[in-house]
């Protein structure tokens, strides 16, 4: 049974914290993704081709990938609110500077320069949530912090697709006040974020002595708990080491090929079928109300019943027949039905694979141990995007790049189950119960 002061605290925890937190993943989400809408006019004003504007929107998770271990070290060492903030005010300025791109090379720039600015974003925030979350509440938490992707999208979207109707604003295209309109958020909010955000449960003035000290208590319990449980991985070099690292990096990897197919490509997708700007951003958006549905109540059932790899394995199988479905569609609601089945999957999948790694990493063993999951993974940005847009190129339909990134996900899939397999000694994915 839950206590109370139990129930007390959990309820505190979400109102305070995952609340502000999705809206910071809400607007990253927002300034990482719009320019699939800034495409719809940004590729013919400065000249990018299909496989031009793929490299571009993928080049984003190179800058990622490079800055995303040192950035979690930097936050680890120095607390969230001082970083959390960094990297929203100078990610925000680089997405501001996107509205002045001229071309082909300095378009490639700055998705780099905005990979590495916001490094640490994502990582650091499942970090912050496993400092603070009892595991039984970790993928719920995780699960309504992520729901702001899938919210970005939703309301994203047409928000976009609105803003690309403007006309001109003192000489600027309406791809450009694109960019400048949904970049100010950041700015702001970096400054918020060293106000609002406390480092640790030590120091959680909002909550009552008993609250925080039963916090303080139990979070040190558990991770008492793993460092004591064979298998568990406290330094930066055994976690980078550790195969189960590697394996969940796979694994996040067609996910990411997923989500962000769907970011870049699905506003042209739609587009085709011969929908306005505003239009494209409604049908766009309407996948992503169902995934927030399923994101959360998917990731109930996985707290509720403690397990992991199934809550993943499903989803990804679910994901990759979506796209599947999605190459062979020939009309609007074809496509529509695809990209809601895709979302379901893809979103479903994330909260229950981010519950893993806080299972056998802690200290700067976690910090960078989900980075470089993160880091690892999210190059599935970068494939996906880019795949869509070379077999464009090459074939003239989206077809095949579709298959390519639904294949993505059906290795994720099978990697899950060999890394269940491979830990029944030590039930590290398949559940928690050691813990308890």
């Amino acid at each position: 049974m839950i206590s109370e002061l139990e129930s007390r605290v959990s309820r505190k925890l979400m109102l305070r914290i995952i609340p502000f937190v999705m809206l910071l993943y809400f607007v990253s989400f927002l300034d990482r993704v719009n320019v699939g809408f800034a495409a719809l006019t940004m590729n013919k004003a400065i000249g990018l081709s299909p496989t031009a504007f793929g490299l571009g929107g993928g080049l984003f998770f190179i800058g990622y990938f490079l800055f995303e271990v040192p950035s979690n070290l930097i936050l680890h060492k120095v607390g969230a609110r001082r970083w959390i903030a960094r990297v929203m005010v100078s990610w925000g300025i680089v997405s501001f500077a996107s509205a002045f791109v001229v071309g082909p090379t300095s378009f490639y720039a700055l998705r780099f320069i905005l990979g590495v600015a916001e490094a640490g974003f994502f990582p650091g925030i499942i970090l912050y949530l496993s400092l603070w979350f009892p595991s039984r509440q970790r993928a719920v938490a995780a699960a309504w912090f992520m729901a702001a992707a899938p919210i970005s999208t939703a309301i994203g979207s047409p928000l976009s697709g609105a803003i690309m109707k403007l006309p001109p604003v003192a000489g600027l295209a309406d791809w450009q006040m694109l960019y400048i309109i949904e970049a100010v958020p950041a700015i702001i909010l970096g400054f918020f974020v060293l106000k609002y955000l406390t480092d640790s449960p030590s120091k959680a003035e909002w909550l009552q002595p008993e609250e925080r000290d039963w916090l303080v208590a139990k979070m040190r319990s558990e991770a008492d708990a793993k460092q004591s449980h064979a298998g568990h991985a406290t330094g930066v070099l055994s976690a980078l080491r550790d195969p189960r690292v590697l394996a969940l990096a796979l694994i996040y990897f067609g996910t990411s090929a997923g989500l962000y197919t769907l970011g870049l490509w699905a506003p042209l997708i739609i587009r085709q079928y011969g929908f306005g700007s505003f239009e494209t951003g409604l049908l766009a958006g309407v996948p992503s109300v169902l995934a927030v549905i399923a994101m959360i109540v998917w990731a109930r059932h996985s707290d509720r019943t403690e397990e992991r790899t199934w809550h993943v394995v499903i989803p990804c199988v679910v994901a990759c027949l979506g796209f599947v479905f999605a190459g062979n569609a020939t009309t609007a609601l074809m496509v529509i039905l695809a990209l809601v089945v895709v979302n379901i999957g893809v979103s479903a999948a994330k909260a229950p694979l981010w519950a893993m790694p806080s299972m056998f990493l802690s200290g700067a063993g976690a910090a960078a141990g989900i980075a470089m999951i993160n880091s690892v993974g999210n190059l599935g940005g970068f494939v996906g995007p880019f795949a869509i847009g070379w077999l464009k190129n090459v074939t003239g339909g989206y077809s095949a790049g579709l298959y390519v990134v639904g294949a993505t996900l059906a290795v994720s899939a099978v990697v899950t189950l060999l890394l269940s397999r491979q830990s029944k000694q030590a039930p590290v994915v398949a559940g928690e119960r050691h813990s308890h």
